[in-house]
């Protein structure tokens, strides 16, 4: 069963990056209680996206706060091109 009116009104926000809500459908059971989202696959590809660099967004804070010791670039490659020998 297809729910067509259920659309949220305001974006939602994942840490601070903000995303437009379109009108996303909802798969309910016999009971009324949705169970699942159907979404445009614009807006499907928009989240993953925004999955995505939210991840990277997250792993860059967490390596700036492990205080690791800094390498150069070019030694890091070269450091993982010995080990790949």
């Amino acid at each position: 069963m297809l729910d067509r009116a259920a659309v949220h009104p305001r974006p939602l926000a994942f840490d601070g990056i903000f995303l437009r809500m379109t009108n996303e459908q909802y798969l309910v059971d016999a009971t009324g209680h949705r169970s699942a989202v159907v979404l445009d696959i614009n807006r499907y590809t928009e989240l993953i996206e925004a999955e995505e660099e939210l991840s990277a967004i997250r792993a860059y804070d967490d390596a700036k706060a492990a205080h690791d010791e800094v390498i150069p670039f070019e030694t890091a490659v070269a450091e993982i091109e010995i080990g790949q020998r």
